[in-house]
């Protein structure tokens, strides 16, 4: 959850890697720092952004033509000067870390024992000792690194700089993203390719266990076993115009906007067919989804509230019985595994160490049908799975998911479409009508954010408030709970979310004038019994504000503040109720002062358990 960037070149380096960590403040931003070899070793470190990171570098002059930088979402010590990156060893070695050491503890009694002391309570300074002290024995960099990360036991990517060796940097990487950005007489490493898109688009991606002896112009990958071993280039194409904010406040609201673009970017490859196919999810998903006979989704956070959605839509529309799994919790209990069933995993970064993990776990039971919704093409988890579809968001750069979740949505009816077609519950007609629907999403989602101004209204009856509670019934609870965990995220209001006829089994005692009561009415069978849950809310004294199609003959009243979507979209109907619940926390979070796309004590991908 941390962000690093690395660069060797014969010029200064030092702009390049605060130019970097600006691009990857979104993994985490409670502390920054940078190390640069310049005849010795100097270091910088602060607390907070990477603006005052930038501040102290160019108060100390520092400069260099080799250097590493990380900005740091704290795991171990809390964000302090001398627990933010770079952590140094003796003889001027530094060292980078994205990632959590699970055997640090007892590294840290085996270095102190050999004389190493430690100034931080991070778990990665133990790294920096135990490369230095392999590196007193071979002198060599990077076969010290090698047999470090040999005995290190959890997740790593790192990066590796001596003073000893100024023309030479050595990464590495095992469960948590890093790769390579080649340029002319001069070589770089980040977390994210979007770091380096200010020098290079030609980005090599590392596997598993990679060690990389990185040089101004030549670099060479021993993996895991120790052989010497080449990865493809590939050319990013990536905009560096798709992560900059433009004329937005805020990244959040740049991504909101964004959704038509994104959903029609991502539905690309039906927009002009009749038909579905199988083949949208891979050369051998035509076999793989003729085979299977149940569904497990796999997610964290919003990714599984995507999830849940989709379980309604497998089950009504293609007749599959559908699990929905929090990955966190699903590799630690005892499940009962189905070699039948095709095993689903979403995540927008692709990185997120739990959803791999659960993969890995998956497989393990002999779950080998995989599938990966992700927006990320040479991601971790689009590697390791059989079957892969991407969505097509773009850059996500705001903590708080919203273009990623309507991509994962419309990504996951496509396939839900496909396996009603296999399975001979899709007749021509449905098929034709459902893609209509699908095709007319991004026009939908424009006329959406129309309601914006009023929206924005709303949001300021909210800003005074501690607690709010979100309702929904059937495919629309998940959309209530995506909306509670948003408006949490970045305004930092207390919510929950519940089925609405769950109200009189207890929450209902929460209810009174001082808890806006937000719930999502469409037009579909649930609403007259959705109905019958706000009168509930409205003799207790409770302010609703309801989110309604225009169809759906709600009427507004004192204490019920309606606003209608312009248009019912039947199947596809929660990607359009999502939205106006991301920009009523967009404007709660404005109204109370909060840091929208900076939301404290989160970071955009978890890359750690």
């Amino acid at each position: 959850m941390c962000g690093i960037v690395g660069a060797i070149a014969k010029r200064d380096v030092v702009p390049i890697l605060l130019e970097g960590l600006r691009k990857l403040e979104y993994r985490g931003y409670d502390s920054a720092g940078i190390a640069v070899v310049n005849g010795s070793l100097h270091r910088v470190r602060s607390v907070g952004r990477v603006a005052s990171l930038a501040q102290m570098a160019s108060e100390r002059r520092v400069s260099g033509n080799l250097g590493i930088a990380h900005t740091r979402w704290a795991t171990h010590g809390a964000p302090s000067e001398r627990n933010a990156h770079p952590h140094v060893s003796d003889d001027g070695l530094a060292v980078v870390h994205n990632g959590i050491i699970e055997n640090h503890e007892a590294m840290r009694e085996r270095l102190s024992g050999l004389g190493y002391a430690f100034v931080s309570d991070t778990d990665t300074e133990v790294v920096a000792h135990l490369v230095h002290y392999h590196y007193k024995a071979t002198d060599d960099l990077c076969l010290a690194t090698h047999r470090a990360v040999a005995e290190l036991v959890g997740a790593y990517a790192i990066a590796v700089v001596s003073q000893k060796d100024p023309k030479r940097m050595v990464v590495a990487r095992k469960g948590a993203p890093l790769l390579l950005g080649l340029g002319e007489g001069e070589n770089f490493c980040a977390s994210d390719a979007s770091a380096l898109l200010q020098v290079t688009r030609r980005i090599v991606y590392l596997e598993e266990g990679d060690v990389v002896d990185l040089n101004l112009d030549s670099y060479r990958i021993i993996d895991g076993s120790g052989k010497e071993v080449r990865r493809p280039v590939h050319e990013s194409t990536l905009s560096a115009d798709a992560v900059e904010l433009g004329p937005y406040r805020h990244y959040m609201q740049k991504e909101i906007y964004e959704q038509p673009g994104a959903v029609a970017a991502t539905l690309e490859m039906v927009t002009g067919a009749s038909t579905v196919v199988p083949e949208l999810f891979g050369a051998d998903a035509r076999q793989v989804l003729n085979e299977v006979d149940a569904v497990t989704i796999i997610a964290c956070g919003t990714s599984y509230h995507a999830g849940m959605v989709a379980r309604y839509w497998l089950e009504s529309v293609a007749g599959l019985a559908c699990n929905v799994e929090i990955a966190s919790e699903y590799r630690y209990r005892t499940t009962v595994p189905n070699p039948n069933a095709l095993i689903i995993v979403i995540s927008q970064s692709g990185e997120t160490a739990d959803t791999i993990a659960a993969l890995h776990h998956a497989r393990s039971l002999g779950q080998l049908r995989t599938l990966a919704i992700c927006n990320v093409p040479e991601s971790a988890l689009v590697r390791n799975t059989a079957l892969r579809f991407l969505t097509r968001a773009g850059p996500e750069i705001g903590v708080a998911s919203t273009k990623a979740f309507t991509t994962q949505l419309a990504a996951l009816f496509l396939l839900t479409l496909v396996l009603a077609k296999l399975r001979g519950r899709l007749d021509e007609q449905g098929e034709r009508e459902h893609l209509t629907a699908l095709r007319h999403l991004p026009a939908a989602i424009n006329n959406v954010l129309e309601l914006e101004p009023a929206i924005a209204r709303w949001a300021g009856h909210f800003s005074g408030k501690q607690h709010a509670l979100f309702l929904g019934r059937g495919v629309h609870y998940p959309i209530a709970l995506e909306g509670a965990l948003k408006l949490k995220e970045i305004s930092y209001i207390h919510a929950e979310a519940y089925p609405a006829g769950e109200l009189k089994h207890g929450p209902l005692a929460l209810v009174d004038n001082d808890m806006p009561v937000v719930a999502i009415a469409p037009n579909d069978v649930l609403l007259e019994k959705l109905k019958s849950n706000l009168q509930e809310v409205r003799a207790r004294g409770g302010v609703l504000y309801v989110f309604a199609d225009a169809d759906s003959h709600v009427p507004e009243s004192e204490g019920v503040h309606i606003l209608r979507l312009p248009e019912n979209r039947g199947y596809v109907s929660p990607i359009l109720h999502v939205v106006p619940l991301q920009l009523l926390a967009y404007h709660a979070a404005l109204a109370r002062g909060t840091d929208v796309d900076k939301p404290r004590n989160l970071a955009k991908s978890v890359t750690v358990e």
